[in-house]
């Protein structure tokens, strides 16, 4: 009776073992079919606990077919309802085989926070695990935070899945392919390409390829003459892969770096690979692939300048994508749209396509946060273009569109466009600041908020938005009681960013070269004397300046005229945009702070010999509590902000800011605190206070290498930290200078109506007019980010 009751459940395990061996043939209706014939078989059998365990492997394994063709979603509901049932049944290392294959679902959807989630309960359970089951564990937790931004974890992650894997004389192709991944996530581009040759000495056929693939990418982008020879072998080796959506997406891959090479051999490749791709994912109906090769073929057109079948092919991804409602596809394709008939000279089709794009965008937040694994995708080439090309044509005079650009001669003194246009480049370029942000949070907690700009541009204060676009410097000013207005200077981006860089070094040496100052009055030139006569008509007081890019590594206060530095006519401010940080007076309270100190050299980092100077400068100044060196702990700080309701908090501590989030970090006597676990540590902070804190001052920060997206460490830390106002330097000096900055601006911010941004300027004055500070080497690498008022 008990065999004939078992039957059933035999036939339907025999039926999911099937439909493995048909799937690894692609034969995918007869895989259908013997899924379906095991689904029935097991909903006649009666309830059992060998029913359980049985419909988990069934479940399994429909889970793997699913994501094999593309039904992504339901793979990803299929294997949760699989977990479900392992777990019921007690088999706990198939339960975690199932987390492991939500977590390859849900990094494949963009589903990045869920994954997080699903790997904290993971790494929970991993320890207790067979050695395979931990490599195979450790593996996936490394894939996944990487693609969260957290580098350092997925590095630590997959060092442990390979030393873990050697000492079991198990298979390491896969994790070396996710520490080259890693590499390349952390810009070791060369470091990359090593550990890609070594991924490709691994025995399994479709690690090889991808390790080739990810190496052709590379190349494409740093090397091309290296490139050559891969990208003339690897459509051989694609061809001879299994069909399926593994080959579809290696097509689009290998496609994408070819197309970067741009010559005549490798587009007329790309073309023919995406070819088979259409061909293979409209015979798997996979809809979501098919939208991907066929936008991307449009876009093979586009390189080769065919523009009716670049369109045509571009209108039908679009179509496809939008019949799946994948946002994340469609504003590529939107964009593609725009950028087709910006070329043939369309301005007026091309902005509502642009438009489009934008707003699908703005509707993504979360499904932009990371990076994907089955396609190239980085934020700098995918999303953020979207923003500056918008924002190039909305500033471009309709006779100028879709051409070269050709500047004036001199920069316009008056708006040249109406206003409406430029209040939507303005909001345009906000977007992008809190995209940059999100991405470089690896969150989409940063929301953008309502704020009325002409309420903000009160009688004293003027706000100032530089854009760099890549054949001029664009600029919109909102100055007191006027319109917005533009205005153009004709740099192209590259000497802009190289004078900066050239004048950001002169400002960090102890001696004033000519050199130096005539960088200065070169960009003086360029971003202040086109509006020279604007702010002599409308007197502000304090300029806030919204930075873009590279600019957001220098100093606004040392922009020189000639015979006067900006400082000495305006209060200076910073803002990662006025949706993210409005304007809020300060409120009237007791001048209170938090002060917390390192002397000594820690965790690497050089002894800070002045901050105890520094530190007793404010005691004489303010009401103060004190942490200080071996009481300055993560714990003791956590405790004061939650304790005390000072308004100020005051940080004289190593503190960096870099291109990595995992960079970004302020250090305590007992570890260096991520801008993450700040954020955190202030906002439980917040829970209990009754106001936030008002002041963060960081007195000893320096920007890390790593370029324009360096400074992003220093606004993301303002925002994170929930402060209303950050006071940072740009570089860290340490030196007798310190103190004296920080004993004039606390005695100026002490006086009734001044503002943060005045009495940063007082002070910075105060040291230029000091016979041993004057060079600005030491005033002018302080910088105030957030509310000015």
């Amino acid at each position: 009776m008990a065999a004939t009751s078992n039957q059933p459940l035999n036939q339907a395990l025999a039926l999911s073992y099937l439909t493995l061996a048909y799937q690894q043939l692609s034969q995918w209706d007869a895989a259908d079919r013997a899924i379906t014939r095991s689904l029935n078989l097991l909903a006649t059998a009666p309830d059992s606990a060998q029913k359980l365990a049985v419909s988990a492997q069934v479940h399994n394994t429909l889970g793997g077919l699913q994501f094999a063709r593309g039904q992504t979603q339901a793979a990803l509901e299929t294997w949760q309802t699989a977990a479900k049932l392992y777990r019921q049944t007690g088999d706990e290392s198939r339960y975690v085989n199932a987390l492991l294959n939500q977590v390859q679902a849900q990094q494949s959807l963009g589903y990045y926070q869920p994954a997080r989630r699903t790997l904290a309960t993971l790494e929970q359970r991993l320890p207790q695990q067979s050695r395979p089951v931990q490599v195979l564990g450790y593996q996936r937790l490394g894939q996944t935070y990487r693609l969260l931004g957290d580098l350092e974890l997925a590095q630590s992650h997959l060092q442990t899945a390979l030393e873990l894997a050697q000492r079991e004389g198990l298979a390491t192709g896969a994790i070396l392919l996710g520490l080259a991944n890693t590499a390349q996530g952390r810009g070791d581009w060369l470091g990359a390409i090593a550990l890609y040759q070594q991924a490709e000495q691994s025995q399994a056929a479709d690690i090889r390829l991808k390790a080739r693939l990810n190496r052709l990418s590379l190349l494409a982008q740093h090397d091309p003459e290296a490139a050559q020879p891969l990208a003339a072998t690897l459509p051989g080796e694609l061809a001879e892969m299994p069909p399926g959506r593994g080959q579809i997406y290696a097509y689009i891959n290998a496609a994408q770096s070819l197309l970067q090479l741009k010559t005549p051999t490798e587009i007329e490749t790309a073309a023919q690979l995406l070819a088979h791709a259409i061909q293979q994912s409209m015979a798997l109906q996979d809809t979501r692939a098919e939208a991907y090769a066929r936008g991307y073929l449009g876009h093979a057109y586009e390189v080769s300048q065919q523009w009716r079948e670049a369109q045509q092919l571009t209108e039908q991804a679009l179509t496809l994508a939008r019949s799946l409602n994948a946002a994340d596809i469609a504003y590529q394709w939107q964009w593609q749209m725009g950028r087709l008939l910006n070329q043939q000279g369309q301005r007026a089709a091309a902005l509502p396509a642009y438009r489009a794009a934008f707003t699908t965008l703005q509707s993504l937040k979360q499904d932009l946060v990371a990076v994907s694994d089955d396609l190239q995708f980085s934020f700098r080439d995918s999303v953020e273009p979207v923003y500056r090309e918008l924002v190039d044509l909305l500033l471009q005079p309709e006779s100028q569109a879709g051409l070269p650009s050709s500047p004036p001669p001199h920069p316009p003194t008056s708006p040249s466009l109406p206003s409406d246009s430029l209040a939507e480049a303005r909001s345009v370029i906000e977007a992008l600041q809190i995209a940059e942000l999100n991405n470089f949070f690896r969150t989409a907690c940063l929301e953008g908020q309502q704020v009325a700009l002409e309420a903000v541009s009160q009688s004293t204060t003027g706000v100032i938005y530089p854009i760099i676009l890549p054949d001029r410097l664009e600029i919109i000013a909102s100055l007191p009681g006027q319109p917005l207005r533009q205005y153009t200077s004709p740099v192209p981006q590259a000497e802009l960013e190289q004078t900066l860089t050239d004048w950001r070094q002169n400002l960090e040496r102890r001696f004033t070269a000519p050199e130096g100052r005539a960088l200065g009055q070169q960009l003086y030139r360029w971003l202040i004397a086109p509006m020279q006569a604007a702010l002599a008509e409308t007197h502000p007081q304090t300029l806030v300046f919204v930075l873009d890019g590279a600019l957001r590594n220098t100093s606004m206060a040392a922009l020189y005229d000639g015979e006067r530095y900006l400082v000495e006519d305006y209060a200076i401010a910073l803002s990662p945009g006025l949706q993210l940080l409005g304007p809020r007076p300060l409120q009237a309270t007791r001048m209170a702070a938090l002060l917390a100190g390192l002397t000594e050299a820690r965790h690497g980092f050089s002894a800070l010999t002045n901050v105890k100077d520094e530190i007793q400068t404010i005691q004489a100044l303010l009401d103060s509590r004190v942490l200080f060196d071996e009481r300055f702990t993560t714990t003791a700080l956590t405790q004061k902000i939650a304790q005390t309701e000072l308004p100020i908090v005051h940080l004289a501590t190593h503190a960096q800011y870099s291109s990595n989030l995992q960079d970004t970090f302020i250090l305590a006597w007992d570890r260096p605190i991520p801008v993450d676990e700040l954020s955190l540590l202030l906002s439980a902070g917040d829970q209990i206070r009754v106001e936030p804190i008002e002041l963060l001052v960081l007195s000893a920060c320096e920007t890390a290498t790593g370029g324009n997206r360096a400074a992003l460490g220093l606004a993301g830390l303002s925002l994170q930290a929930g402060a209303r106002s950050t006071l940072a330097s740009l570089w860290n000096l340490d030196d007798a200078s310190g103190a004296y900055f920080i004993r004039q601006f606390y005695q100026a911010l002490a006086q009734p109506g001044t503002t943060k941004a005045e009495a940063l300027r007082q002070a910075q004055l105060a040291l230029l007019q000091h016979p041993d500070y004057r060079h600005p080497i030491y005033w002018s690498a302080y910088v105030l980010v957030g509310n000015w008022l």
